[in-house]
């Protein structure tokens, strides 16, 4: 894979292929684990009008954080706010398993607003993986947090119901991890 140096070059290197398939983000990984400068234009990725490719740079995302968790350190503002107001539910998923791995790093003001983010997607969002990330991301929160577990009980008692089984068994999950 060549350099890249504009987002476009990314969005490029992420466009085509099955929409369900990694296409090229393991290299793209690679690039800018090699070369850190680049991970704003990976970013910038965000803005594709490309539904794959933010779902790409979403699997790029998750992996960066995995490989060298300090590099996006610096991002968790704009992913609260920016990322934040994707309505894509790879987007949203992420960001719940992102949220999850900073945790320790969020300050009481950005955890507050991961939180209030959080609360919106358990309560609003339709997606299944959605809902399964958010359950398990807010459950860590509620553990500390006695206002929030209380606000999580109804909601995931109305989950346990849902038809979808994976939902429905990630709430019980929860239900019994918080002692409901």
């Amino acid at each position: 894979m060549e350099p890249s140096h504009t987002w476009q070059d990314f969005e490029k290197a992420l466009t085509g292929g099955h929409p369900n398939s990694l296409g090229n983000t393991e290299a793209v990984v690679a690039e800018v684990l090699e070369q850190p400068q680049k991970v704003e234009a990976l970013y910038q990725c965000y803005k594709s009008t490309d539904e794959v490719v933010r779902l790409r740079v979403s699997n790029a995302m998750k992996r960066l954080a995995k490989a060298q968790p300090e590099l996006l350190h610096p991002y968790i503002d704009r992913f609260l706010s920016e990322v934040a107001a994707i309505k894509q539910a790879s987007a949203q998923w992420t960001l719940a398993q992102l949220i999850l791995s900073w945790r320790k790093q969020l300050s009481p003001e950005q955890q507050q607003r991961a939180v209030e983010h959080l609360r919106h997607n358990l309560a609003f969002h339709q997606d299944w993986i959605v809902l399964n990330t958010t359950m398990e991301t807010l459950a860590h929160f509620a553990k500390t947090d006695t206002e929030l577990k209380t606000w999580m009980k109804p909601q995931i008692a109305q989950l346990i119901t849902e038809t979808r089984k994976s939902v429905a068994g990630r709430a019980r999950k929860t239900w019994k991890a918080l002692g409901y």
